[in-house]
């Protein structure tokens, strides 16, 4: 409640001091030019955000790609160059540090939660451009909207009670126009002392209480006044909202009891409350109840565009020193929280035993003249790690903990993947069963894309039914297709090769479908490439054969990818040295095999770096 530790908030969310480094102090959008007041109409007033945020992995991956042109480089493999017994970086935050095992506190926990809170706040941030806190909106029927109704309107009821006493008790309402007052304040620059002064003489709590005892509080000038400050202070997209406040019949006659409404009642021939069809009671209270809440709400609303001001002011210093400060952050959860890499590191021995699995073992002379075995190279060790995310089951197992704050987008990105690869073994089938009466046309390709993609949208859904799908696309895609060869003279398709079609586009729901393994092996043949190759964002390599008809969405999805990977390299990769190490050469780990690529597309990349 305003003014009150009752009165329920209706934005939970604030950016943390903590979360926005670089920044000496917030930046408003209420800095003024030739004045110190702040003047409605400038350019210094903060813009809506008219976008929503955006958890989507496509309204990142611009802002991933920009970022990574300036943090990724030839250097983002550095680390993974360097020999196991070096240091990564001799930065203060490059390299984890571990400390004895320690009983955890319940102020370690607290420590952790915010520490991890503002880690997120801040990737966020950095990596969606599209990110700001919005109203919330609770369903009409949900039980939280039906507990906020109830106790705001007891809140207000009981305000309203307390005015309607005789005497009327007026030490909430007093603290309602104090804490619009510091709202006010909190709106202004640190140079807007001529304002600052102004709304500190007008709502002086002292002098409004004294007027209060004497039952002379003249709010229809302090209202008025609020309003006039709270449209000088909005975004512009608040004109409106404040525009309905100034024109509020509320707002004409929402006054106490005082010597000036009477004045005003006699000026425009009332000689009482009853004429205007009111009661004494609801004339001097409701209206200003009214009046309160809708000030209240507006006041919410600029609050929260000040945060989304304060974001975007934040985001160029947050990109700037990214890297450090969330590596840091996730130092300080680390030395706080023993087991915060336990599942960073199943992941990474995970990697490793498949990247040993699967490389032959060679023989080396080591500095004794004795026989060795090289060890698996770090670069393939994270890059299977990363690649294992595409087909991640999030059902069974939690991400590694580097990756918890990026868990929305990669979830977003595997879906779509998903959807990607169901298109293209779908289109593979037919484009291999029909062959050249529909090569070369790039029109029916991309009507056969979109109507495969069209009906298998939401197959990632538990309840969606795949096969039934699957076989709804045949038949769209045979009649399609009918259609496009009876237009250039060409038969159609008999029924036998309708119902075989059919048959080989439903069995890709097979695990062990060989046209299903072909496009997931070659798609993630293509991730690997990009993993390896320095500034693949810029220059994307071609993609597999059988691929070619969903190149521009597999490339886009790709390039995304890779972007998010690359700089939790950046942040991580020291952490992730770290696990190696402990587990290549501890008494536990897996024996060591020699270093071999998984395939020979990427041993060229491999040693090219």
């Amino acid at each position: 409640m305003p003014g009150t530790d009752e009165r329920p908030t209706s934005m939970s969310t604030t950016v943390s001091e903590d979360a926005m480094p670089g920044t000496d102090e917030r930046p408003t959008s209420m800095s003024t030019t030739g004045s110190e007041d702040a003047m409605p109409g400038t350019d210094e007033r903060p813009t809506s955000m008219s976008t929503t945020g955006s958890e989507d992995a496509s309204s990142d991956a611009e802002s991933s790609s920009d970022r990574c042109n300036s943090i990724t480089s030839a250097s983002d493999f550095d680390c993974s160059r360097q020999s196991f017994t070096s240091d990564c970086s001799s930065s203060k935050h490059s390299s984890p540090s571990s400390s004895p095992p320690k009983t955890i506190t319940l102020d370690d926990v607290m420590s952790s939660a915010r520490d991890l809170s503002n880690l997120t706040l801040a990737h966020e941030i950095i990596v969606n451009r599209d990110f700001h806190v919005e109203q919330p909106h609770l369903p009409q029927n949900s039980l939280e909207k039906q507990v906020k109704d109830i106790v705001h309107k007891a809140f207000w009821d009981g305000l309203e009670s307390e005015l309607n006493d005789d005497p009327p008790e007026y030490e909430h309402t007093i603290k309602l126009l104090e804490e619009i007052r510091e709202i006010l304040l909190s709106f202004l620059s640190p140079g807007a002392n001529r304002l600052r002064t102004q709304i500190l003489e007008v709502l002086d709590m002292d002098l409004i209480r004294q007027q209060a005892h004497k039952e002379a509080v003249d709010i229809q000038g302090l209202a008025s006044y609020i309003v006039t400050i709270m449209g000088k202070l909005c975004a512009p997209v608040r004109d409106d909202e404040v525009k309905k406040l100034r024109e509020s019949p509320d707002n004409v006659m929402s006054m106490y009891k005082s010597p000036k409404l009477e004045v005003q009642m006699l000026r425009h021939g009332f000689d009482d409350g009853k004429s205007l069809g009111i009661t004494s009671g609801s004339f001097r209270f409701e209206s200003v109840i009214t009046l309160s809440r809708e000030i209240f709400r507006v006041l919410d609303l600029m609050k929260m565009d000040m945060v989304n001001f304060t974001i975007q002011s934040l985001r160029p210093d947050l990109q700037r020193q990214s890297v450090e400060y969330e590596r840091a952050k996730f130092q300080s959860i680390v030395e706080k929280t023993p087991s915060a890499l336990d599942h960073t590191t199943e992941w990474i021995k995970s990697s490793l035993e498949e990247v040993l699995f699967s490389m032959p073992t060679v023989e080396q002379p080591n500095s004794h003249g004795k026989a060795g075995k090289a060890l698996p190279s770090p670069f393939l060790v994270f890059n299977s790690g990363f690649i294992r995310l595409l087909t991640w089951d999030y059902h069974k197992s939690p991400l590694p903990e580097t990756l918890m704050t990026d868990e929305v987008r990669l979830r977003e990105l595997q879906r779509r993947l998903q959807l990607l690869k169901a298109v293209a073994s779908v289109l593979l089938i037919v484009y291999s069963a029909i062959g050249g009466p529909i090569s070369g046309l790039p029109a029916l390709a991309e009507r056969l894309k979109r109507m495969a993609s069209v009906l298998l949208e939401g197959m990632h859904r538990p309840d969606f039914n795949l096969s039934e799908a699957l076989g709804n696309v045949s038949g769209q895609i045979c009649c399609e297709l009918n259609k496009s060869l009876t237009e250039r003279n060409y038969p159609a398709l008999p029924p036998e090769l309708q119902v075989t079609l059919k048959g080989q586009i439903t069995s890709i729901t097979q695990e062990n479908n060989p046209i299903r393994s072909l496009v997931e092996g070659r798609v993630q043949q293509y991730f690997r490439v990009l993993l390896a190759m320095p500034n693949s964002h810029v220059n994307p390599p071609p993609t597999p054969g059988g691929l070619a008809l969903i190149q521009p969405e597999l490339t886009s999805l790709a390039v995304t990818f890779v972007s998010l990977i690359n700089f939790n390299k950046q942040v991580y990769s020291p952490f992730y040295m770290m696990i190696l190490k402990t587990l290549l050469f501890s008494n536990t780990a897996p024996p060591p095999a020699a270093t071999a690529p998984q395939d020979p597309s990427i041993q060229n990349h491999v040693n090219s770096n």
